[in-house]
């Protein structure tokens, strides 16, 4: 039976943790928090008192956490870290989503592990794709561990997308967030200069809604501002953090992401007014609440 560490428990990797042990996997789990544990080891996982223990005899080892330090705590901590306890032929997979010259960074530091491979495979999708295994992976790496990796992928996700090599889906991902951003910065200036305007928001939305510029998931981004349905599926910190993370791949590049930065700044203006954990469509109450 195939063996999986998955470290960080937060609230895509419990999830995805849950998906592996239903399909039959041999599951060991981290979390800084050992509380969160409980509900998988209730279903058959094993705890683990740290990422070097936990990845002691895995096969795959997938970590998913919220930032570039974290992920390098997880890695490459001297005293607890990952890296140094993976045993010969495993594969690391990093699906996180981090910034580009970490995971460049990260993947070479695996490649001076004899025998041990590396994947970054970040997903689009939020808890109701995780909870359905219809994740969409975006995969960085060599080709022939891709395809080793694939059946454990798709017993969380619904697509996987080799990218490129090392670090290409991290890119991928980036861009899917950035793209993202900016449309739902645009979206909720739109609705709080309209509804200033003394303009019918809902009705003028709708038709909005119907025409080939609005997107399916601007479309959805809609009924959540107009709903002030904010339940976190991508908080707004989170989205700020990403978009600072494609700032640096920009600027390592020696590009720059004018669009971006501006959608960035829109959410670090929700964070600073502590509405940073709500859903990014609730940076809409910076125009239409003042």
């Amino acid at each position: 039976m195939t063996t999986v560490s998955v470290l960080g428990l937060g609230a895509m990797g419990s999830r995805m943790a849950k998906a592996l042990v239903n399909a039959g996997y041999r599951v060991t789990v981290w979390n800084r928090t050992i509380a969160r544990c409980q509900a998988l080891q209730d279903l058959g996982a094993t705890i683990a008192r740290s990422p070097r223990e936990a990845v002691a005899e895995a096969d795959f080892v997938i970590a998913m956490v919220r930032d570039d330090d974290a992920s390098r705590t997880i890695w490459l901590d001297r005293s607890t870290g990952a890296l140094a306890g993976m045993k010969p032929g495993a594969v690391a997979i990093e699906s996180s989503t981090l910034s580009l010259d970490w995971v460049r960074e990260l993947a070479r530091a695996v490649d001076a592990v004899p025998e041990v491979s590396f994947l970054d495979a970040p997903v689009a999708g939020s808890r109701p794709q995780a909870d359905a295994r219809q994740l969409i992976y975006f995969v960085g790496g060599q080709a022939q561990v891709v395809a080793r990796a694939e059946p454990l992928l798709q017993a969380m996700g619904a697509a996987i997308h080799h990218a490129g090599p090392a670090g290409a889906g991290v890119a991928v991902k980036l861009a899917v967030n950035a793209l993202f951003g900016v449309q739902i910065a645009a979206l909720a200036e739109l609705v709080g200069a309209l509804a200033k305007a003394g303009v019918d928001v809902e009705r003028v939305v709708g038709i909005l809604g119907g025409t080939p510029v609005c997107s399916p998931a601007v479309k959805a981004a809609a009924t959540s501002m107009l709903t002030r349905d904010f339940a976190p599926l991508f908080p707004a910190q989170l989205a700020e953090k990403d978009l600072g993370y494609v700032h640096a791949l920009a600027n390592s590049a020696g590009a720059t992401v004018p669009l971006s930065d501006a959608a960035r700044a829109v959410m670090s203006a929700a964070v600073a007014r502590k509405l940073g954990a709500d859903h990014l469509t609730g940076i809409v109450r910076l125009y239409r609440d003042g």
